[in-house]
Parts: C-alpha cells; sequence; structure tokens
C-alpha cells in the first residue's frame, strides 16, 4: 500500500514475542537488533531529520537506531493504556503524542506528553451520509445499523447479532451493513440464510434473504461483507454502529460523530479498550456493553432502543462530536516539527 501511495518504503525483518514462550523473547531480540542495525545505516543514507513511530514491536528498531544517531525522536500512543513497546521508547523519546490525557501517567516522563489526538485519514473525514448511502446504494429513508468487529472481524460479535436477525428485521426500513470479516463473512451468510438461497450482491458484499422465520422478508436489508475497503463512507452512512472500541474505531466515530454501542474486546492488553471508550461513554457518544452480555438481552435491548429513538440518537452524535478530533493528524506534524526545530535549537548552542 505505501507505493502506491507514493511513500518510499523500506522493510525491516522483526517478529514480537510470545509472552507464553519466552524463548521467543530471545529470537525475536536477535532480530530486532540485527534490524536496528539496518535502521542505523538507513537513517544515515536517507539523512533522516526526525522519527516517528506509532507503537508496537515494529517501530523498536527503528526508534533505538534514531536515538543511537541523536536523530530526534516522536511516538504515538492511540490507546488509553500504552503498549510495552511505547512505554520503553517513552524514556527515550523527545516528545509522546497521545490520545487520552489519561496515558500520561504511564510514562516515565509524563511531562514530554502531548495532548493530539489519534489521526484519522483525509478520506474518512471527507465522507458524507449522502455519499455514502449513495455508495451502499441505499435512500436518505433507510434506517442504517453498520456491524463490524475489525478487519478480521469479531467471532462473537457476529454470532450475537446474527441471533438478533428476527427482532432486527422486525423493525420496519432498517437496513443492517455487516462486515463480518473474511473468515467468517460465509459462516454468517449461512447462518442468516438459514438453509435459503442468498440474494443479489451489492457493494462487494451478499445481500443475505429471510429464512421466512418471521413475517418480514428481507429483500435485501441485511447485506454480510467479507471487508469495505471504504469504512468511513460506510460510518458516514450510518445511523447507529455496532462494533469493538479499538482507538482507530473511536477516533472515526468521533470525527464523525456517530453514535455507537461498542463492545471492548476482552483479550485486549489492561483492558485497554474498556478505558478507551470511558470517555466515550462518559460523554454520552456511545453505550457500551461488555462481551460478556452479548448473549443475553442487554445487547438487544440497547439496540432496539436506540435505533427507535432518533431524538437520542441526535444527542449521541452531538456529543460524539464534541469529543472528535479531526484535526489530530495536523497536530501530530506540528509536534514534529516542533521537535525538530527545538533539537536544531539546542544543537546549535
Amino acid at each position: 500500500m505505501a507505493p502506491q501511495a507514493g511513500v518510499e518504503y523500506h522493510g525491516l525483518s522483526i517478529t514480537g514475542f510470545d509472552r507464553s514462550r519466552p524463548w521467543t523473547l530471545l529470537t525475536g531480540g536477535i532480530r530486532t537488533l540485527f534490524s536496528a542495525v539496518k535502521a542505523w545505516f538507513l537513517l544515515g543514507r536517507l539523512r533522516a531529520d526526525v522519527v516517528i513511530g506509532f507503537g508496537a514491536y515494529v517501530s523498536l528498531p527503528v526508534a533505538f537506531a534514531a536515538f543511537v544517531r541523536r536523530v530526534p525522536l516522536v511516538i504515538h500512543e492511540q490507546n488509553s493504556v500504552p503498549g510495552l513497546a511505547n512505554r520503553v521508547l517513552s524514556r527515550f523519546a523527545d516528545a509522546v503524542a497521545i490520545t487520552y490525557e489519561c496515558s500520561k501517567e504511564h510514562f516515565a516522563r509524563p511531562e514530554r506528553a502531548v495532548l493530539t489526538g489519534n489521526p484519522v485519514r483525509a478520506d474518512v473525514l471527507g465522507s458524507s451520509r449522502a455519499s455514502g448511502r449513495e455508495w451502499l446504494g441505499l435512500t436518505e429513508e433507510c434506517l442504517v445499523l453498520l456491524v463490524f468487529g475489525g478487519s478480521r472481524g469479531a467471532r462473537h460479535l457476529n454470532s450475537a447479532v446474527v441471533a438478533l436477525k428476527d427482532a432486527l428485521l422486525a423493525m420496519g426500513g432498517l437496513h443492517v451493513i455487516h462486515v463480518a470479516g473474511p473468515a467468517e463473512a460465509d459462516e454468517v451468510r449461512a447462518a442468516l440464510a438459514g438453509g435459503s438461497e442468498a440474494g443479489g450482491d451489492v457493494g462487494g458484499g451478499e445481500a443475505v434473504a429471510s429464512d421466512g422465520a418471521s413475517d418480514t422478508d428481507a429483500g435485501g436489508r441485511w447485506r454480510v461483507y467479507d471487508y469495505l475497503d471504504d469504512m468511513g463512507k460506510a460510518l458516514a452512512a450510518s445511523d447507529l454502529v455496532l462494533c469493538r472500541a479499538g482507538a482507530t474505531t473511536l477516533a472515526e466515530l468521533t470525527a464523525l460523530g456517530v453514535p455507537a454501542v461498542v463492545v471492548p474486546y476482552p483479550h485486549a492488553t489492561d483492558d485497554h479498550q474498556s478505558k478507551n471508550a470511558a470517555a466515550a461513554v462518559e460523554a454520552g457518544a456511545v453505550v457500551s456493553v461488555e462481551d460478556s452480555e452479548l448473549d443475553g438481552d442487554r445487547l438487544a435491548a440497547e439496540l432496539t432502543a436506540l435505533l427507535g429513538d432518533e431524538s437520542l440518537r441526535a444527542t449521541m452524535s452531538a456529543a460524539s462530536r464534541m469529543l472528535g478530533r479531526t484535526d489530530a493528524a495536523e497536530r501530530v506534524a506540528v509536534l514534529v516539527g516542533d521537535v525538530y526545530r527545538d533539537r536544531r535549537m539546542r544543537t546549535k548552542r
């Protein structure tokens, strides 16, 4: 994707380590060391002025090389609870861009943390309700629920919402856009079809017909997609979203002001998805449902209540926009420039 976007790309051979297999720390460490040496030469050849890392083990060798070469280093943390890589790198970084104020307490040098927000892609920010609905082939009168669990889908989320098929399709005018993930889309289609034939192809997905068990004919109102390559349009087209509470997802929801029911991933490190969602829940922008509640009545109650109350969704949308930082990318870019200029000033002295 980087070369296609016109961005020069250099790959490094590196792997993470599995805490349940301690020996991978050694093998991963060796790879990181060799990659750091390669990055050291690479930064010299490119005459890099500044390095910015966005977390995860892949950022370690380049950031270490930058520190050794005395190249200014900025790191960005998108989650409320920083990962191990960023906690380590924050000790060497000139500045740490953060998405949540509460992240400061996790860094060795909290005074270097700057609240910027989490950058959102320009194509997402440029999406509109009208363009999104045209892309999906939906009219303005449709009530749209978007369901997704991230790029790989989310099995529990998928199965829970499929179990609510009859209740959801009983709501007149409701259309469900269900991004199930490549690994589970066929299984979801089969569960929804219930033995009947699937409907026509729409926007890269399949419109799944009702199994006839209820009085409501799906008529293409529940579309299952492996993946959508323009989530910005899908989000903008939606009246309500059901999803996990990843940092990027929350940044996009609040940038566009889309009300949502979020289900934090229960196995996320330090339960950071629940903490990511806390501010949005407190502001009234989203409703949070625990993963353990997906198989009970709570999810159905929240979805039907919100889908049936346009005024409440409008209130949530306004609260969401208040939280959104549409200028986060610019804030990070300004911070990078400030760090570079400050380092140059100190070097001249």
